[in-house]
């Protein structure tokens, strides 16, 4: 590409048409109607490009867009549009206390009312979600795939429990006995604010299977997600930790749903991910348009561990999603 065409194409890129989104940088608090009242919730958008729109959704529930910050040194120079979001309770959004509203139908109306707003349609809208944003990501294409260009469903099973199962056989037996019996009874009294609680955690479970790092050297962006995490979302649906489910999702099961999914979708897993990759595998299968993305050297944040393969497969994904047209 000569130096004309490539300034051509970032100039393209940088284009904003619209005068209120170029004053805020793309920033936007949208107004969402629940039936506890309106409440707003924030997103940026990155970049401009028209036929490829590709909206986050974070994990948790409760965590932050933050951790998505790596896809900056990636999408962009791929042309991607892409929006940050934190859904309601999170960090920058509006976070109300009503615990009626923590609860997965009401979310996937918020993510429909949220692309309204954003104008985006099946000619370009393209939805990634990570984690519980997985789970969210799966429900919103059954109630409304007909919005949808394609679907990533990244580092989540279909089944919850499936997860435990792979919890209680796989990841559990890692873990030092008379640690997980520690870590079991600190859960089982509800001593989640105990220091103690994540120190074994992250010590013993989550340097190695949610980004295989040490602890000190996890990345800025996964360190403010984590910090920022609302608990009283958090704790409700998905339970205290990463090491099996046990609140409101526990019975949640969509696998066999997932053959009604008829947009392209890529589902992406990890070898050391805390959701089993054999199962995520099986999801691609089980999709009309499916396929798979392995990451052998990830886990379940495997944009930072195992980056470039992470990166390289999505990416690829969406430019053939822009192709077809």
């Amino acid at each position: 590409m000569s130096s004309n065409a490539a300034a051509a194409d970032l100039a393209s890129y940088l284009h904003v048409s619209d005068r209120e989104d170029a004053w805020s940088g793309g920033a936007r608090l949208i107004p969402v109607t629940t039936p506890s009242g309106t409440f707003k919730v924030w997103t940026k958008r990155v970049g401009h490009n028209p036929q490829l729109k590709l909206l986050l959704l974070h994990g948790g529930p409760g965590a932050t867009h933050e951790y998505f910050e790596a896809f900056d040194s990636f999408l962009p120079e791929a042309g991607i549009e892409y929006y940050y979001y934190d859904q309601l309770g999170s960090h920058r959004s509006d976070q109300p206390t009503d615990p009626a509203l923590w609860d997965t139908a009401r979310f996937v109306d918020e993510v429909e009312q949220v692309r309204q707003a954003l104008g985006l349609d099946a000619s370009n809208f393209v939805l990634l979600g990570h984690s519980w944003g997985g789970v969210l990501a799966i429900e919103y294409a059954l109630a409304h795939q007909q919005h949808l260009k394609g679907l990533v469903i990244s580092n989540m099973m279909a089944s919850f429990p499936a997860y435990n199962d792979y919890a209680r056989k796989v990841l559990m037996p890692q873990i030092d006995p008379a640690v997980l019996a520690e870590i079991q009874a600190l859960e089982a009294a509800q001593d989640y604010a105990n220091p103690r609680y994540m120190g074994l955690l992250m010590a013993h479970h989550y340097v190695f299977h949610i980004l295989r790092r040490p602890a000190e050297a996890w990345p800025d962006p996964v360190n403010r997600a984590f910090a920022h995490i609302n608990q009283s979302v958090y704790i409700p649906m998905q339970g205290p930790s990463e090491l099996g489910a046990s609140g409101k999702l526990v019975e949640w099961d969509r696998f066999d749903d997932l053959q009604r999914i008829q947009v392209p979708t890529l589902t992406i897993g990890s070898a050391y991910d805390t959701m089993d990759p054999a199962h995520v595998e099986a999801m691609a299968q089980q999709l009309p348009r499916g396929e798979y993305l392995h990451c052998p050297e990830g886990s379940h944040m495997a944009m930072y561990d195992d980056q470039l393969t992470y990166m390289r497969g999505l990416i690829a994904f969406l430019h053939r999603l822009q192709a077809q047209g």
